[in-house]
């Protein structure tokens, strides 16, 4: 056989690849009605185009962004349903988003560090008569996640319903935790995609980076812990002569855990296959008007990922960017932005409105923290101020005016608002909102600023290389 003929048949099988290959993109796309960043279409067709035999079955297996838990249903409620006196820009925002109303809550505590935050966790643990649920990225294989292993498996013990949903991959991450153990003293183990699975469950790229740990759901004494902090020991306590990371959790008691409860009961149902009715009913836990005659405070549970038809957290900060007035406050540990967020950030500087961002100095990702540079001097240039706290930040917060604050699971970069499943809480609350802003000030209150400088040639290039791939940062 010549080497034309072969030359030939070889471009032919490659452009039927081609073909093929672009083909399944469109379609897969369409009929999963997938919305993707036009940087990641870019790739995902010049990969094609380059080397469809590698880029095909690489779609298939972390091409898919939008991933609807079947089942679940999310409540599709409109702004024009919240245009009264009483409503408020974040609550109108929110409900544009189909995300569940506001409802109540009591006995909010921030916590001050680890040990707090250690305390309040193993309370709710404890204190929990009938069901109890734990949702975590990573429960380490450590002095830490044996001691909340071991609280679980006493609960069981003493009649209380325990499940335990880990991401897949946080499982290996955190060391391969004794689950065996656990299921054998009747915890109900959840594994949310594990790396081998069924395509049909979801692509392996797609985590549950939520926090939660609801306790009695539906019960009078139900209890809520939420925020940054998986339960592996660096989250909390000093660890091989190195301090504990700061972060923000919280807890709290009242109507607002049956939303947590009901989230967690989707991501059960979705991640084990049970039937809603066999795993538990779906609580409700929404209020109408707005604010109610106790007084108490309101907030709402925002879930965020490929189980949202929108990016539900990313739209609520650009959102929130245009409307914040005097202050915007914001936390987290990796910071790679994209021209949305970035803009409305800039702008709110430009019209008047005091930015401030804060992240560590050197985060736990060395890729995430080449790649924040862009974002940041572009953000100095707009007169934001950006400080560096000394230790390790790994806490997530938001906060706009007096009027919202959210904290919870998500970090400011692409694959926390585009890809994991995320949880935040909207607290709308003046009084709350101002405490969420007191830690802000004191954990800023170490930090140093940002000063910013122009990148190098190769410095130049790295960043764009590393922002190329940013996507799964």
């Amino acid at each position: 056989m010549s080497f034309a003929l072969v030359s030939s048949h070889w471009l032919s099988l490659h452009g039927l690849a081609i073909v093929v290959g672009l083909l399944v993109y469109v379609v897969t796309s369409h009929v999963q009605q997938q919305r993707r960043h036009p940087s990641a279409a870019i790739g995902w067709v010049l990969f094609m185009l380059l080397v469809p035999y590698v880029a095909l079955p690489l779609y298939l297996l972390f091409g898919t962004r939008k991933l609807p838990h079947a089942g679940c249903s999310s409540p599709n409620i409109r702004v024009s349903n919240l245009q009264d006196d009483k409503s408020t820009w974040p609550a109108q925002l929110i409900a544009a988003l189909g995300q569940p109303p506001l409802t109540t809550y009591r006995s909010l505590r921030i916590h001050a560090d680890g040990f707090q935050s250690l305390h309040a966790l193993l309370e709710v643990i404890d204190g929990a008569q009938h069901t109890l649920d734990v949702c975590t990225f990573i429960l380490g294989r450590d002095a830490l996640g044996g001691a909340v292993g071991a609280r679980l498996m006493a609960r069981v013990r003493d009649g209380v319903q325990v499940r335990l949903l880990l991401d897949g991959v946080g499982r290996l991450l955190g060391g391969t935790s004794d689950l065996p153990a656990l299921e054998r003293a009747g915890v109900q183990i959840g594994l949310f995609m594990p790396p081998i699975h069924s395509p049909m469950k979801g692509r392996t790229n797609l985590r549950n980076h939520r926090k939660l740990v609801v306790a009695d759901a539906g019960h009078a004494a139900e209890r809520l812990w939420s925020g940054g902090r998986n339960l592996a020991a660096e989250y909390f306590e000093d660890k091989g002569g190195r301090p504990a990371w700061r972060d923000l959790s919280f807890d709290l008691q009242g109507h607002l855990a049956r939303q947590a409860a009901n989230l967690f009961q989707q991501d059960w149902i979705f991640a084990t296959g049970a039937k809603a009715g066999a795993a538990r009913p779906i609580l409700k836990a929404n209020i109408s008007p707005i604010t109610t005659a106790s007084g108490e405070p309101v907030a709402q549970i925002i879930a965020s990922g490929p189980d949202q038809a929108d990016d539900t957290v990313h739209a609520l900060l650009v959102s929130a960017a245009y409307h914040a007035s005097k202050r915007i406050a914001l936390v987290s540990p990796y910071v790679v932005l994209d021209n949305a967020l970035l803009l409305g950030l800039t702008m709110a500087a430009r019209r008047g409105v005091q930015v401030d961002l804060l992240l560590p100095l050197r985060s736990n990702h060395r890729l995430a923290d080449i790649a924040r540079h862009r974002s940041l001097r572009a953000l100095t240039g707009a007169g934001v101020r950006i400080w560096l706290a000394p230790q390790m930040l790994h806490a997530k917060l938001a906060i706009f005016d007096d009027v919202l604050a959210l904290a919870g699971s998500a970090n400011l970069d692409s694959r926390s608002l585009f890809l994991n499943y995320e949880l935040m809480v909207a607290f709308e609350s003046a009084s709350d909102v101002m405490r969420y802003t007191t830690w802000f000030d004191l954990e800023r209150s170490s930090a140093c600023l940002y000063v910013s400088q122009p990148p190098g040639l190769w410095r130049d290039l790295g960043e764009g290389l590393v922002l190329w791939l940013g996507f799964q940062l």
